[in-house]
């Protein structure tokens, strides 16, 4: 017995256990703030619970003065934005990462890194102002013709377009989400080995072959945690969708029509619910977004680890 007090005295000196206790806290820390924000949606959204259910999560009329609320266009809205953002962002955000950690040279590659930090540093709503300052017009006078033109046959791209949209408001998520898929991919691909890159040279291999077969797949889990960092984003992202995307609880099949997104009529609203049912729905729309966006990080970690496993079969 005195042994281990000894040894736990010396361990307390050394600063063993109070780094343990100290870190432990900081864990439980953690999970104490999501349980409390859990918790205060939950009881908070509880009238709107008790008189929709799970209706709340499929109707599509949203009307304080009737006290009718259902959340499915916010959902829509939400989802649809998110997506576009990532079909543009992805391919463009990867590239310039290779480009940067693979092709660029080093003081072009710090530069430009440089240049695009200060782009993730950039306010949402300057975000917003340009967006309908300057993309609402470019879209309406160079984007919109030639896709009407091309695909206006599908439901996707026809009746009228007045700039603001789903589809601006999903160009505008992508430009903010940029600079995180480049920063982060940009730091997991150089923190490739370089012996991975020798060998595959050494093997008759050429810089794009090196690049494509041996570092993209070493960095692959990285690159996809920067995604899904950039999804994080653009699911609540706030100021820069509300001023672009029309705002309309309507529910229509169209990327020119006006919509609506979770955290934008959160935002909007908040102030005018003097209703207590009024304010429980747009707690409860903050409950819906806090569960997707907990669902889709599981959905990435069980992305990541079926791929680790796969890799490791392979290997």
């Amino acid at each position: 017995m005195a042994a281990r007090v000894q040894a736990f005295t010396r361990r307390l000196l050394s600063g063993d256990e109070v780094t343990r206790f100290i870190v432990t806290l900081a864990g439980l820390a953690i999970l104490t703030v999501t349980a409390a924000l859990v918790f205060e949606l939950w009881s908070n959204s509880n009238l709107a619970r008790e008189k929709f259910g799970w209706g709340f999560l499929t109707g599509s009329t949203w009307d304080p003065n009737a006290g009718e609320f259902g959340a499915l266009p916010f959902i829509v809205g939400t989802a649809t934005t998110s997506l576009i953002s990532l079909v543009i962002a992805v391919p463009a955000g990867v590239g310039a990462a290779i480009f940067l950690a693979e092709l660029a040279p080093r003081r072009v590659s710090d530069a430009l890194t440089f240049c695009i930090e200060l782009l993730a540093a950039v306010p949402s709503v300057v975000y917003g102002l340009l967006g309908v300052f300057v993309l609402v017009p470019i879209m309406k006078s160079v984007v919109e013709p030639p896709l009407r033109a091309v695909l206006g046959w599908t439901p996707l791209f026809s009746g009228p377009f007045y700039g603001v949209s789903v589809l601006t408001a999903g160009v505008v998520l992508a430009v903010m989400i940029l600079p995180f898929i480049v920063s982060v991919s940009r730091q997991v691909l150089i923190a490739v080995p370089v012996e991975q890159r020798e060998a595959a040279l050494a093997l008759g291999a050429t810089r794009w072959e090196t690049t494509w077969r041996v570092v993209l797949p070493f960095a692959k889990r990285g690159i996809y945690g920067s995604i899904f960092l950039a999804l994080a984003r653009a699911l609540g992202e706030t100021m820069a969708v509300t001023m672009v995307i029309g705002n309309s609880t309507q529910l229509k099949a169209s990327l020119f029509a006006p919509g609506y997104s979770i955290a934008a009529v959160i935002a909007n609203e908040f102030t005018e619910a003097t209703d207590d049912l009024y304010l429980h729905a747009l707690i409860q729309l903050g409950l819906v977004l806090f569960a997707v966006t907990i669902i889709i990080n599981g959905l990435a970690r069980l992305l990541v680890a079926g791929t680790t496993r796969r890799s490791d079969a392979v290997a």
